[in-house]
């Protein structure tokens, strides 16, 4: 069956199958609504349906609560149609001349940054290039797999190899694959560039860039196409992790600072012999006591959900943050139950 799906204020339309999502298929019409993880996880596809009814599908409660979805909220990567619709959300205009491909690479480089990060650099085929936005992602297509999200860690100016990070994480197929049976020259396939996290290029406001863990490999490529670019505004980089040797490029992100972005690093769970004098706790809660009003400012925040989430939660409920001036990418994954 098939429903039709009014977008508000642009009024843009378009069809929509009663087995779609209503992320699925505004993409498929060519209407780019913000989303990350497509998977029900972060929450930054999240919009109101202004009438209609929908089928929620199964987002987590943190992303979605009942609360929301008895407001009309929905998560419009979860969310299929039972009637008409009428949503209401911001459409992302920037990404939509930018063709998504399906394209194969080659494992160029392999290095080892942390005893838990390699940095993938992939070279695509002759004569190819990736256009993209600092920010965005591709999808590593694997048989058989659900798809695996890595952030572009390269600004698009410098686009000869394409360069991700990549954690290794418990029970997880790729990145099991990547960190003990990968070797330079393999060959894979993504499909990309995709996401809505990228830098907002007609706003004039105050950037506070939010980084855990691997969580930098987006914000890296954003503060690289800044200053390449020559964006004037006042940027400030906060970059959390456990432990010291978890800020895997420490001294880059110091270098930065040169070329006019505040930098600080915060540890959770320093060790002694990290002899750590700096910053400590949530990444976020450093932001909160440095910036008490943000009313002003932008935030841009990538990394695990839980750390993306509560900067949300409270820099929007507790120092003033406009909800639209909060961009974020989360890094979700399912980790694969060994077999017995």
């Amino acid at each position: 069956m098939t429903f039709n799906t009014t977008i508000q204020p642009s009024g843009h339309t378009f069809p929509i199958e009663a087995h779609e999502t209503i992320l699925e298929a505004a993409l498929k019409h060519g209407y780019v609504l913000p989303y990350s993880c497509r998977d029900g996880v972060c929450g930054v596809c999240k919009g109101k349906v202004t009438s209609g009814l929908v089928d929620h599908g199964k987002p987590l409660d943190t992303a979605l609560s009942e609360a929301e979805k008895a407001q009309g909220m929905a998560l419009f990567c979860c969310a299929k149609p039972q009637s008409d619709l009428s949503i209401e959300c911001k459409e992302v205009s920037a990404v939509k001349d930018i063709q998504v491909k399906t394209l194969p690479c080659r494992v160029h480089s392999m290095t080892r940054l942390a005893d838990d990060v390699m940095v993938l650099k992939l070279k695509l085929p002759t004569n190819e290039r990736l256009q993209f936005l600092a920010g965005q992602y591709i999808d590593i297509l694997q048989k058989d797999q659900k798809p695996r999200s890595f952030s572009l860690a390269n600004a698009p100016h410098n686009d000869e190899l394409l360069e991700l990070h990549v954690r290794n994480i418990a029970g997880g197929a790729f990145t099991h694959h990547v960190f003990s049976e990968m070797k330079e020259r393999d060959i894979l396939r993504f499909k990309g560039p995709l996401g809505t996290f990228f830098l907002r290029e007609d706003s004039d406001k105050p950037i506070i860039f939010v980084a855990s863990g691997t969580g930098f490999a987006p914000i890296k490529a954003i503060i690289e196409h800044a200053l390449y670019i020559g964006v004037k505004r006042p940027m400030h980089f906060y970059w959390g992790a456990r432990k010291l040797s978890d800020l895997y490029l420490l001294d880059m992100a110091k270098q930065w600072e040169s070329q006019g972005i505040r930098f600080t690093p915060v540890l959770s769970d320093a060790l002694p012999e990290d002899n750590w004098q700096g910053r400590t706790g949530f990444v976020h809660r450093a932001v909160m006591e440095d910036y008490a009003d943000l009313s002003a400012h932008e935030v841009y925040a990538c990394g695990a959900p839980v750390v993306v989430e509560a900067a949300h939660t409270d820099f929007t409920g507790q120092c003033g943050l406009p909800n639209d001036a909060f961009y974020s990418d989360a890094f979700t994954f399912t980790p694969k139950t060994p077999a017995a």
